[in-house]
């Protein structure tokens, strides 16, 4: 049996093995990533598990030159949406090592769970993720027409807020900048609180917001949801287009 077969494929007893002993490795790195934030661990510990994040990456280093070397495409798999969560799962260590005072970027490494459905073959799973990202497709259009209007609109709120709060509230709606971070919390209906109107134009204002903000909320899903639909409707009909479908 050849390496190729062991790594591409998890159809034999080789291949299962090794795809499991990746996501065995992955939440290893994950369990280790989460203790390293545990306060006043003693320093044998955080020894401990820098050496194990290091050996982690290590191995994952090797099973992604690995994946490239055997890949039937290779330029491929480096573009595919496996290929650039193995390369994420990389690139934040060796990133901290150059850079320590940039964000930790580790946990996108999490991204490698998906990979579960891959190797356990799990067939109504991977026919789900292809009607996701069918539905997906067919909404991007749409989706970034709403996105060029979703920022357009948190432009429009940012000014205004700034224009009937600054003179009440001069430390908090300083600039229209300073207003965003506003206008972000209150279109997506969070609504910390940290900044809220005191003036009446002020509350007005941000009543025909938080209008605005259900839509922005409720629109992603919509979309989605059509686009879901519209992948159903293919899926059954490519089913009934088979020969013998209608026998069956």
């Amino acid at each position: 049996m050849d390496i190729r077969s062991i790594v591409q494929n998890s159809d034999t007893a080789a291949g299962r093995l090794f795809d499991k002993c990746v996501m065995f490795l992955i939440l290893a790195s994950l369990v280790s990533l989460s203790l390293s934030t545990v306060p006043d661990l003693p320093p044998v510990w955080n020894t401990l598990l820098a050496t194990v994040e290091t050996a982690i990456v290590v191995l994952f280093t090797i099973e992604y030159a690995l994946r490239i070397w055997t890949a039937e495409d290779r330029w491929g798999y480096v573009r595919s949406f496996y290929g650039v969560v193995d390369l994420l799962a990389l690139v934040p260590f060796f990133l901290t090592l150059a850079w320590p005072a940039m964000i930790d970027l580790r946990p996108v490494r999490g991204l490698r769970l998906l990979r579960v459905f891959r190797v356990f073959r799990v067939v109504q799973y991977n026919a789900a993720m292809a009607r996701l990202a069918k539905a997906v497709q067919y909404a991007r259009d749409e989706a970034l027409v709403f996105l060029f209007a979703t920022l357009v609109l948190l432009y429009i709120a940012a000014m205004g807020i700034h224009h009937f709060e600054y003179e009440a509230q001069p430390e908090k709606f300083k600039s229209a900048f300073h207003s965003l971070w506003w206008a972000v919390v209150t279109l997506t209906t969070v609504g910390y609180g940290d900044a809220y109107p005191v003036t009446l134009g002020g509350r007005i204002f941000t009543f025909l917001v938080l209008i605005c903000g259900m839509g922005i909320v409720a629109v992603p899903a919509g979309l989605i949801a059509s686009g879901l639909t519209r992948a159903l409707e293919d899926e059954r009909a490519a089913r009934e287009s088979r020969p013998g479908a209608e026998g069956s």
